[in-house]
């Protein structure tokens, strides 16, 4: 047996891989960035609010968002999308039909809020005390004081942070086939799930890696060039910033997420 041929028929069948890449242009890729880019702008509101309430004065606002990021950070991301998904089928199906859509990015969502409050809360507390008595010796409020002075500099500072957990819903939204896709419906994983499938190759399974390759890897290299601007500041005419125009650029170092550190 050759088995690097083996292998490669296996693979990197290209007929296969044309055979699925219509599919994937025309109803995969465009599902795939629905279901991500949606969760990723709901989650960012609520995880700011979240994050609020994780370093508010008062304990029944404290209390609540610890432990929901402890849940759903807790959780393994099926898991939340199988406990939505078939818990609220029933209820969905009056409201919307037979759409699971709505279910996939709510679960979603709710995962993201909790990752992106607690990047936000690390950013805003990481900002010096400092700056806050500023803004009360100058008259502002406290209300504010967060919301124009340290709010701002705190999600500049997870900015990197940030784009990272929008790459982690690119992936994890290939886990919402869980709750039963139409034709129209699937995003790029299922495409290549039943490609596979039925031609016995695995082929279109390797290109729909591709295509989260070709999606995931732009943004990582984003997070570095993010990165960089952050900890040293945008050059002006040739000359790099001085620590302080760092500081006044950055607000200081960004937080990483999720483990994930930029390369």
């Amino acid at each position: 047996m050759d088995v690097p041929a083996t292998l490669w028929d296996s693979f990197f069948d290209w007929s296969s891989m044309r055979e699925a890449l219509g599919d994937m242009v025309t109803t995969g890729l465009p599902n795939t960035l629905i279901l991500s880019i949606t969760s990723a702008l709901i989650g960012t509101v609520l995880g700011l609010l979240l994050a609020m309430a994780g370093i508010a004065r008062r304990r029944w606002l404290r209390w609540p968002a610890r432990v929901y990021t402890d849940i759903f950070r807790g959780l393994p991301a099926v898991v939340t999308i199988l406990l939505i998904g078939v818990g609220l089928s029933q209820p969905a199906m009056e409201l919307w039909g037979p759409n699971p859509y709505p279910l996939g990015i709510l679960a979603l969502s709710l995962i993201a809020t909790a990752y992106i409050g607690e990047i936000f809360r690390s950013g805003i507390q990481s900002v010096e005390a400092g700056q806050l008595e500023a803004a009360r010796a100058l008259g502002f409020s406290h209300a504010a004081a967060m919301a124009l002075v340290i709010i701002p500099q705190g999600v500049r500072r997870v900015l990197p942070a940030w784009v990272n957990q929008l790459i982690a819903l690119i992936k994890e939204s290939s886990l919402v086939y869980f709750l039963g896709l139409a034709a129209g419906q699937r995003e790029l994983f299922r495409i290549g799930q039943d490609a596979a499938a039925n031609s016995g190759n695995q082929s279109a399974l390797v290109l729909a890696g591709l295509f989260y390759l070709a999606l995931t890897v732009p943004l990582t290299h984003l997070v570095n060039l993010v990165d960089r601007r952050l900890r040293h500041g945008r050059r002006r005419d040739g000359a790099g910033t001085d620590d302080g125009d760092m500081l006044l650029l950055t607000g200081g170092p960004p937080v990483p997420a999720r483990g994930e550190e930029a390369r």
